[in-house]
């Protein structure tokens, strides 16, 4: 895609929320470079005037990535957006554009014959689409399309560009934006009891749409022009974005610049004359990158002035030259291969993970949006966390399910009006309804940044995602419990099929009446699935480790819950005057 001509400036006042345009082309169009340089701080002021003031320093003994600070910002409640000029208004739906890919079955088409390289299992896998390990994932992703052919107004959206598209490529134009994005994504939990692979893609858009702004802002670049061109070319196309942060980090007591081996983060190897550079280095746990049409690169965490080779941020195709993907290994995989779709529990839809490599991978210069502004990086990463774990209500959609499979289990035992047994599942509602609450109230109380697009509440957000590291676990403790020791010993669906086997299991698996044996096998088979096979991969580790590690959310909290200030209330309702 070609850049579009810059223009000016309005200087038009600041309109009131009522009267403002909705349209994020009319907050930050193509951003020019500045009369005088603005300080990175007096961005940061801008965008939370309210902050109260906090260390310098970061607490966590990781990386920027690891608690995603942003070194003493904090997010208040006002923002009066930078002025920009004004744009065409937005498009009906009926009067929308529609993109090239329309649907789930377009999708797939777009995702075959391509010159990807994946190792599966040990074996290189040239058109994995179709291979039983794979599918499953590939099918979570073509959901996302069919909601939005089910449900437009709430899996589809009017994106800049005037094309209608997917949520996922659409860029936060408001509080209500942000709510959409929440409804749609424990919605798509629903409806696939797994990870469907677009969470990162979309939140790693709207980080860069306001952190390039900034970046031109301070130094007279082109980054959010090229960002703003490259995503227009996207939602034309209603591609697939995924999104690539975690590096491989060797040596975790050293940062990037002093590892023996380089390669342990993405870095630029080199440089050729018209501007491209060649990147070397891993992505680690990449989700759905695969299944994506473009991978979004990202620096993972804050880095010193001398590791500027470290401070890419880039658009990749997945197909581009260079790039080996391995595919991960999932607890109780090898049964998508053995032919029973009971065993599988969930054989419709399941999650995906790659170790990406890269080498010599050449990026040109309009697919570049961050190269060397090392003092961005951290404002980039705080501001994708923010964005990614509020995004984990996708585990209430799970929970939903998991509500449902714990309260069928019962009542197929014959157990369901048991006091202790409503107790439990009553537990489980509340907790599940703790991770969506959270999750809403952050994107609700989103604010608008310099570039226009909204940024959910940073604390809020936090919270939700340290909500999540622990109440799915509990959910699918309780879950178990509800399920019985059946859970873990249930015969393969083969025995349920034999001669001698089958007769006698059909006899001795009985529980309520009217309840047949193959229903009581494919409810307790969905637990399994998501408390300790496929998809609890999604359900459980990740909502540990996903978007942080529990300890990166207890850093940022600290920093955020103003604790001198509410010192202060409690000192004041005493009486003391210190």
């Amino acid at each position: 895609a070609t850049s579009a001509p810059s223009v000016p400036r309005s200087a038009a006042p600041i309109l009131p929320k009522a009267m403002a345009p909705s349209r994020i082309s009319t907050l930050a169009k193509h951003v020019r470079a500045p009369q005088q340089e603005l300080d990175i701080e007096d961005l940061a002021k801008r965008a939370w005037p309210e902050a109260t003031a906090a260390s310098s320093s970061c607490s966590s003994s990781g990386s920027c990535g690891d608690c995603g600070c942003s070194s003493g910002e904090s997010q208040g409640a006002g923002l009066q957006a930078l002025p920009v000029a004004a744009a065409s208004p937005k498009p009906s739906f009926q009067d929308a554009k529609l993109p090239e890919i329309k649907n789930a079955e377009e999708y797939l088409a777009s995702l075959r014959n391509r010159n990807v390289e994946v190792i599966v299992l040990g074996e290189v896998v040239k058109n994995f689409v179709d291979h039983p390990l794979v599918w499953p994932s590939v099918n979570c992703v073509a959901e996302t399309y069919r909601l939005g052919s089910d449900d437009p107004e709430l899996g589809t959206a009017i994106g800049f560009s005037g094309y209608r598209v997917s949520r996922f490529l659409h860029i936060a134009e408001s509080a209500e934006d942000l709510v959409k994005q929440g409804l749609m994504q424990r919605e798509l939990g629903r409806r696939t009891g797994s990870c469907f692979q677009r969470c990162v893609g979309m939140d790693a858009s709207n980080a860069i749409w306001g952190t390039s702004y900034d970046i031109d802002q301070k130094h007279g670049t082109k980054y959010h022009e090229r960002f703003r061109a490259f995503m227009a070319m996207c939602q034309s196309k209603n591609y697939v974005l995924g999104g690539a942060m975690t590096d491989a980090k060797g040596d975790r007591s050293v940062s990037a610049g002093k590892q023996d081996d380089p390669d342990m983060f993405v870095h630029v190897k080199s440089r050729k004359p018209d501007g491209t550079v060649v990147l070397s280095g891993c992505k680690m746990h990449q989700t759905g990158t695969l299944n994506s049409h473009w991978m979004l690169v990202m620096p993972g965490q804050r880095l010193e002035a001398s590791e500027k080779a470290f401070a890419i941020t880039c658009a990749v195709p997945v197909d581009a030259k260079g790039l080996t993907y391995i595919y991960g290994r999932q607890s109780c995989d090898l049964r998508a291969m053995e032919g029973s779709e009971i065993d599988q529990g969930n054989a419709k839809f399941g999650g995906q993970e790659t170790i990406v490599i890269f080498e010599d991978v050449e990026v040109k210069p309009e697919h570049i949006f961050m190269d060397g502004e090392t003092e961005f990086c951290q404002s980039l990463v705080e501001r994708f966390t923010a964005y990614h774990r509020r995004s984990y209500i996708c585990k209430a959609g799970l929970g939903d399910v998991m509500l449902g499979a714990a309260a069928t289990v019962a009542d197929y035992n014959g157990v369901a009006k048991a006091s202790h047994i409503k107790d439990k599942i009553i537990e489980i509602a509340y907790l599940n309804e703790n991770i969506g609450g959270t999750a809403l109230a952050a994107n609700y109380a989103g604010k608008a940044m310099p570039a226009g697009n909204f940024l959910p509440d940073v604390l809020l957000a936090n919270i939700c995602k340290h909500n999540v590291t622990k109440f799915p676990y509990e959910i699918a403790r309780l879950t178990q419990d509800l399920a019985g020791g059946i859970v873990v010993t249930l015969p393969a669906d083969k025995d349920f099929q034999h001669d001698v086997a089958g007769p006698l299991l059909e006899k001795f698996m009985k529980s309520k009446k009217g309840v047949s044996t193959e229903h009581r096998r494919r409810i307790l088979r969905l637990i399994e699935n998501m408390t300790m096979g496929r998809n609890a991969v999604g359900y459980l580790t990740e909502s540990l480790h996903g978007a942080g590690s529990p300890m990166a959310q207890r850093v940022l909290i600290q920093r955020l819950m103003n604790l001198e200030h509410k010192k202060g209330l409690a000192k004041k309702l005493a009486g003391i005057v210190e």
